[in-house]
């Protein structure tokens, strides 16, 4: 009988999840079939970086934990940048995080590399037919339910991707929408899912978190940031995952220009004593020396003092409590 993790890399092949993979096969074949081209790969690795910006600020940052605030109207355009890279609505995507983040790597993680593998982490949730899945959990995203714009945008979450592949198509033909749209969505999709997946495998723990979360510094480079992602669920309310200047951040970066420029406001950072607060590491554990054992003090020896005897002559000091004669 085939194991559960087997089960499931079947079962992400099933008829709902075609059009997934049919991506993925038109990026492939379309790429095969028309020729390798530098400018078209220019063209995907700038739409891949452009859109990732939106990922990180939009879906992430924004979105899921909410780390700055800004205006309605910027709120639903960080949506709509967000949803060009087809991953769904804003809520989906935020109620799905907050879920990780409650249960990272335990029971109830939607897509634990611990509990259930690369694949699973990486696609086979994504893939995999389950209503649960798809569902919205309303409960965990009260806070951006309540906007209707949000709520629309949701219902034709695949609307601003098409829009997108459209003016790809017209603006660049068949080629522009191969390597600007085809091609970049699905790197896209991968490098989002290298934060899933491998950001809990591979790289150094620099907090002791209660998951698996590593920081990677090639992740970072392919995610704008994302890859610190130890730093990121030590505290997750930050804006700044790169908490130290050496840990590069552009998502971050682009927030605080549009601070600087008055579009988002009230930014939070995690403070230093967090920041600070970095894994411990034991003691090196030292047997104290045994200290020799005390000898025995003498106890001192006393004179006795004896009579006096016949023919001594005695000594009387004077009392000066008596008064003295002449």
């Amino acid at each position: 009988m085939a194991s559960p993790r087997v089960r499931r890399f079947v079962g992400s092949f099933r008829p709902d999840s075609w059009p997934f993979w049919g991506i993925h096969l038109l990026a492939i074949f379309g790429v095969i079939f028309t020729g390798w081209s530098w400018a078209g790969f220019g063209l995907a690795v700038a739409f891949y970086y452009a859109r990732m910006l939106f990922v990180c600020t939009g879906y992430h940052r924004y979105f899921s934990h909410r780390t700055f605030k800004t205006s309605r109207p910027v709120q639903f355009l960080l949506a709509f940048l967000a949803q060009t890279t087809a991953q769904k609505g804003v809520l989906w995507w935020a109620g799905h995080h907050r879920r990780h983040h409650k249960y990272s790597d335990k029971e109830g993680d939607v897509h634990s590399a611990k509990l259930d593998g690369f694949w699973w982490s990486h696609v086979g949730w994504i893939a995999t037919d389950d209503p649960e899945r798809d569902a919205i959990d309303r409960d965990r995203v009260k806070d951006l339910y309540r906007f209707p714009e949000l709520r629309l945008l949701e219902k034709v979450n695949l609307l601003p991707a098409v829009i997108l592949a459209v003016i790809m198509l017209w603006a660049g033909g068949w080629h522009g929408l191969l390597w600007g749209f085809f091609v970049s969505t699905v790197l896209l999709w991968h490098g989002t899912s290298l934060v899933n997946s491998l950001n809990h495998v591979i790289g150094k723990r620099r907090y002791d978190t209660d998951d698996e979360s590593r920081n990677n510094w090639w992740i970072a480079l392919l995610t704008l940031g994302e890859g610190w992602h130890n730093n990121h669920h030590h505290y997750m309310t930050s804006a700044n995952q790169g908490f130290r200047w050496y840990e590069y951040d552009v998502a971050y970066y682009f927030i605080c220009f549009l601070s600087a420029m008055g579009i988002v406001w009230d930014v939070r950072v995690a403070p230093d004593h967090v920041v600070r607060d970095e894994m411990r590491r034991p003691l090196p554990r030292v047997t104290p020396p045994v200290a020799p054992p005390l000898a025995p003090i003498a106890a001192p020896r006393m004179t006795p003092r004896l009579a006096p005897r016949p023919g001594d002559v005695v000594v009387v000091e004077p009392s000066t409590s008596l008064p003295q004669n002449g």
